[in-house]
């Protein structure tokens, strides 16, 4: 039995990598590969595949979104997510037993992982893959809640900022700063790790190293390549760039 793969993941390497990696396993067959939500969801439409790599941090649409859609549809592959070190996403797909692998993808874990994969295929159970997914689906839905407070520690002092006080974010390294009105905070935090913190509701996430709160957008203008070009209601500029400018637009209700 040939085991039909698709693989979504917005970074070459990566999918590179994990192409190798699965070329050595002859009953499978990579049949399409993508870089972005969007076309994930087109090709796994198109395509049927048996089995999906799927990134969590994609642009456009991201892992989870991509989920929801199919599961929308009724059309849910047994789907292995691949992720980068993220704390919140890794113990919703330990808690839901779906599977998971970190970047970069070690050949035993994805052994595992596929061991997993070809005893699903034999012995069927996709209500009971279905129900993990939607029970996981749940619990991120309440992640968008955000929390009553960001604690920052700098210079001896101990300062608490509500999410809404936050204009936006920019990453450095494995900090992130904030930027509330003249005030810059340092937090100790990967912005991708605050992002799943804050949640999708207040704050969109409008280039890798950008965060922005919805309330304190005030114009946006098109630029070159695709990118936008963002005015903050304080007079501050940052750029929409082109990755994630549809499920931008589509958030502020323009597309």
């Amino acid at each position: 039995m040939s085991i039909r793969v698709l693989l979504s993941d917005d970074e070459a390497l990566a999918r590179e990598r994990l192409r190798s990696l699965l070329e050595e396993e002859p009953d499978l067959e990579v049949v399409a590969e993508c870089g972005d939500g969007n076309s994930a969801i087109a090709l796994i439409q198109r395509e049927q595949p048996d089995l999906v790599f799927l990134d969590v941090q994609m642009p456009e649409v991201d892992g989870f979104g991509v989920v929801e859609e199919l599961q929308k549809q009724g059309n849910l592959p047994l789907t292995i997510f691949v992720t980068a070190y993220d704390r919140y996403a890794m113990r919703a797909f330990e808690v839901h037993a779906l599977d998971y692998l970190l970047k970069p993808v070690n050949k035993q874990r994805l052994g595992e992982a596929l061991g997993h994969v070809r005893k699903q295929l034999l012995h069927p159970s996709d209500a009971m893959f279905q129900k993990r997914v939607l029970a996981m689906l749940g619990g991120l839905d309440a992640r968008q809640q955000a929390p009553d407070r960001i604690v920052v520690k700098a210079d001896g002092e101990i300062v608490c900022l509500k999410p809404n006080e936050i204009d936006w974010v920019e990453s450095a390294g494995n900090y992130a700063c904030l930027h509330v009105g003249n005030v810059t905070h340092i937090l100790r935090e990967t912005i991708t790790a605050l992002e799943n913190r804050l949640g999708a509701r207040q704050f969109l996430r409008v280039h890798r190293s950008t965060l922005v709160n919805v309330d304190r957008i005030k114009t946006l203008k098109p630029s070159l390549y695709g990118d936008y070009s963002i005015l903050l209601r304080d007079g501050t500029k940052l750029t929409l760039s082109r990755g994630f400018r549809e499920s931008v637009l589509r958030r502020l209700g323009t597309t």
